[in-house]
């Protein structure tokens, strides 16, 4: 075929019913051929005749979807200035939209021998990288959307889940086999009822970017289970694909969409636009380093030959180059306007504002992101940290967006393990994180608030170890976190002891209820409310097994525990008082006591909450009233939001203790909701101002005061925004 000049824009490969446009930017190429290659491995290069902007391209009538296809780059290798050049190696399209196969760790991947790995470019490598690494995939981008449209949950609407592609529905009975572990498995609708019948509103999937799975891994008998390895960002990954490769995974991955936007669920993806797979200098050469190495890695000052990491990962992009900011915003609108999800969760968020050397508010970054039309538009969740200096910018983030809040994380679990004066900032944690998010104008749903995640210990683990147990990760055990605040509730690991099984029941509930009621949007992951255990494993990063799949065989105890965060998603859902768009009136620090009513602090003797009761370091429990009547917004319709008034008796003491409730100001009669320590039905005997009421040792009681709407409001308005 003869091959035309075609057009620089867009990049990648763009298919248009008759041809394919192929373009590809790097600055420092000399020469550029596109391969084709065919069903049997044979290549067919043509060189590309155009370049404009450092875009080289060109068109090629009669190709179709389902080519394969890759890049050979001709260009300087001088690793001392920062050029890896090397066509021998047959590189991905980083605009790619599928992708083929998966790298072997064959040496032919690398630009050095094995033993050697030198600099010197007298000593590099020149053999093929053909037959051992990944081809692009050209795509038909044609795909019936009927009517989908995305259910665009405001954020305090949002309760998330996150969930593993492949670890929610590999062993699920009832899905069928051929389909488990993929994006089919999660667009059945066994999958889908589950979460629909569990409450959760948006679903979070860990990498779906085309990742590689890590050679030293695999050669453990191991491999990178987790997917934080990306090496294509428009690319959805092809191992989690039931139908094929060659471009299939794209319209099952917008079936899975558009099945889960029909059962009104949103689709988040966790994506990691912070590193590549192609690691450090000793890395593979896959796609970005042959093709321009200075621009899309930040190199170290002075020696250009090493990798600047924030990441702990080997290399970071460089967030400065255009070209990389453009890949990724290209990236970002492609996943909104194409495969339409609904958000995305930016792992290791912090690199992303290092423009230079700093994390910055002001880096070109967040200023893409703030004025584009599409992507501004979406949820937008930071894990405000990375591994360089200055990384953790938890409270950080501009306003449009939302945070992982790894404070709340670490308070809430050490408030229920029982640690000493953490009172304080306890209260501030369940009320929204003011003092993180106030100073600049955000509001309680920045504070994305979880207790576990894919990252540590499950629930049942966070209650069943203090210490880690990644021996299965081949690394002695020094893999992972090893400052948990777990506790083990006396007994390391499994126990037949009854009162030890019913404490660790009694402290998940703790914890779903804890972060169900707080103000700010509540993340699960997925099977905690199903008790999933990775037997003390906090690191399941490598583990592509039964250990960090969803075990679907559950016993009594599972099924209650997953009644019961049903039930606290349901009271989350129907009662407004636990999802305000406004932080509380009172001091930021502690939650003092409120201006306007809207919340108050008790002792457990009913007395309020002075300053001497939060100072007291060994205080450990509290009763919090939520104003059902005092919410500052309208709803929707701008009419007034009209709630019951809450008490939540807070009980983190060994010991069980008596709380008294507070006067008739508050409340003339209350009724029980939640008992995390009753093991059948909850008494439903009404108490009365002064009355008393037992919360057993690490506990928490949710009472509720039904109110009648104010004159003017008919009952029941507006009480669900």
């Amino acid at each position: 075929m003869d091959i035309w000049p075609g057009s620089s824009y867009p990049l990648g490969a763009s298919y248009d019913g008759t041809g394919v446009n192929f373009a590809l930017f790097s600055e420092v190429a000399e020469r550029v051929e596109l391969c084709l290659i065919d069903d049997e491995g044979v290549e067919t290069r043509y060189v590309l005749p155009e370049v404009d902007g450092f875009v080289w391209h060109g068109y090629l009538p009669g190709v179709q979807p389902g080519q394969r296809y890759g890049y050979r780059v001709h260009g300087p290798y001088d690793p001392a200035q920062g050029h890896r050049c090397n066509p021998n190696k047959l590189l991905l399209d980083p605009y790619a939209k599928a992708i083929d196969g998966m790298a072997d760790g064959d040496q032919s991947l690398f630009s050095y021998t094995f033993g050697d790995p030198s600099n010197d470019p007298a000593k590099l490598n020149t053999e093929d990288s053909l037959g051992h690494t990944m081809l692009s995939v050209v795509i038909n981008p044609f795909f019936d959307w009927g009517q989908d449209r995305s259910p665009r949950r405001q954020y305090h609407e949002t309760v998330i889940y996150e969930a593993h592609v492949k670890g929610l529905t590999e062993l699920h009975p009832e899905i069928p086999e051929e389909i488990r572990g993929t994006y089919a498995g999660i667009a059945h609708p066994v999958a889908i009822q589950h979460l629909q019948e569990l409450g959760v509103t948006a679903i979070e999937l860990m990498p779906v970017h085309q990742f590689v799975n890590d050679f030293t891994l695999r050669d453990k008998g191991l491999s990178n289970y987790w997917g934080y390895n990306t090496i294509g960002f428009l690319a959805p990954h092809n191992g989690y694909a039931a139908y094929g490769t060659r471009g299939e995974q794209v319209a099952e991955f917008k079936g899975m969409v558009k099945a889960l936007h029909e059962a009104g669920i949103e689709v988040i993806l966790d994506v990691v636009y912070n590193h590549t797979a192609e690691g450090n200098e000793l890395g593979p050469t896959l796609c970005f380093r042959g093709i321009d190495n200075a621009a899309y890695y930040r190199l170290v000052d002075g020696d250009a030959a090493h990798y600047y990491d924030t990441t702990g990962t080997g290399n970071s992009l460089l967030m400065r180059h255009p070209h990389v900011l453009q890949l990724i915003m290209d990236s970002l609108r492609y996943w909104v306007t194409e495969m339409h999800v609904d958000g995305f969760r930016f792992d290791l968020a912090a690199t992303l504002a290092r423009q230079f050397h700093e994390v910055d508010k002001l880096s070109a970054f967040f200023d893409l992101v703030q004025q584009d039309p599409v992507v501004s538009q979406v949820k937008l969740i930071a894990e405000p940290w990375d591994v360089g200096d200055g990384g953790y910018q938890v409270g950080n983030f501009p306003p449009l967006w939302t945070e992982w809040n790894g404070k709340y994380r670490d308070t809430v679990r050490d408030f229920w393990r029982g640690d000493s004066a953490t009172l304080g900032e306890f209260a501030s944690r369940i009320t929204g994180s003011s003092d993180l998010y106030e100073h600049n104008g955000r509001k309680p749903i920045a504070s994305i608030n979880f207790v576990t995640a894919h990252d540590g210990f499950t629930l049942r683990d966070l209650v069943s170890y203090n210490e880690k147990h990644n021996e299965a990760n081949g690394e002695g055990n020094n893999d992972g976190e090893s400052h948990n605040r777990s506790w083990n509730c006396g007994v390391e690991g499994p126990s037949d002891d009854p009162a030890v099984n019913e404490l660790r029941q009694r402290q998940q509930r703790n914890f779903l209820t804890t972060l169900l009621l707080s103000q700010g949007v509540p993340m699960i992951l997925h099977g905690d409310e199903l008790g999933r255990t990775q037997l003390g494993n906090n690191n399941g990063y490598c583990q592509d097994n039964s250990l960090t799949w969803v075990d679907w065989d559950l016993d009594q105890e599972q099924y209650n525990l997953l009644a019961f965060t049903q039930r606290l998603m349901e009271l989350r859902r129907e009662h407004p008082v636990f999802r305000r768009r406004r932080f509380f009136g009172g001091s930021a620090n502690h939650g003092g006591e409120s201006e306007v009513g809207d919340i108050a602090w008790f002792e457990p003797s009913g007395h309020h909450m002075d300053e001497s009761s939060w100072d007291n370091g060994f205080a450990k429990s509290m009763m919090v009233f939520l104003n059902g009547q005092a919410i500052p917004e309208p709803d929707t319709r701008g009419l007034p939001i009209v709630d019951d008034h809450f008490l939540i008796l807070f009980n983190g003491a060994d010991q069980a203790i008596d709380f008294v409730l507070p006067d008739s100001d508050y409340g003339d009669s209350w009724s029980p909701e939640i008992d995390t320590a009753a093991e059948g039905e909850l008494d439903d005997a009404e108490l009365k101002p002064f009355d008393s009421i037992t919360a057993e040792a690490r506990s928490v009681i949710v009472l509720r005061c039904a109110r009648p709407a104010p004159a003017g409001v008919p009952a029941g308005a507006a009480t669900r925004r």
